[in-house]
């Protein structure tokens, strides 16, 4: 990139910073269905029959009886936060997700305590670890940090 002037210099830094905007946008996206891929599959390491034992562990992920809580896997967003800055949501829309994954008490006058089965933490943490979700973004940023 050759600048001549400070107006030209103002314009080719607006014109970058839109870039890592859009390409912040889109890593986003990227990693939030990643994420959500990734808690699906959480979700398919072990099932039963409906009416049989859960044969997960406390600390493991719940294990798949209907498919409903797998289903119910979905991303909003992203929406921005700001110049370069966008969140989205990932999870549950099954009314007993949030149970599952942090545990608590439930049933009739709270007669059932049931402990925690993440899904949605370990499925980060995965992403996280492999460092799948840093390169999306250095990906993007670098892309659009190369275009002039």
């Amino acid at each position: 990139m050759q600048v001549v002037g400070l107006s030209e210099l103002f314009a080719a830094m607006e014109g970058m910073a839109a870039r890592l905007n859009v390409a912040t946008r889109t890593a986003t996206v990227q990693a939030s269905h990643l994420l959500e891929r990734e808690i699906k599959q959480q979700l398919s390491t072990s099932s039963h029959a409906k009416g049989t034992p859960t044969p997960s562990s406390p600390g493991d992920p719940p294990s798949l009886i209907t498919g409903t809580l797998r289903r119910s896997i979905s991303v909003k967003g992203p929406h921005p936060l700001g110049m370069g800055r966008w969140e989205a949501e990932i999870g549950p829309t099954a009314v007993y997700g949030r149970i599952q994954e942090l545990g608590g008490v439930t049933g009739r006058g709270g007669a059932t305590v049931l402990p925690p089965r993440p899904y949605v933490q370990p499925a980060f943490e995965k992403l996280a670890a492999s460092g799948a979700l840093t390169r999306l973004y250095h990906s993007a940023w670098r892309r659009a940090i190369s275009r002039h």
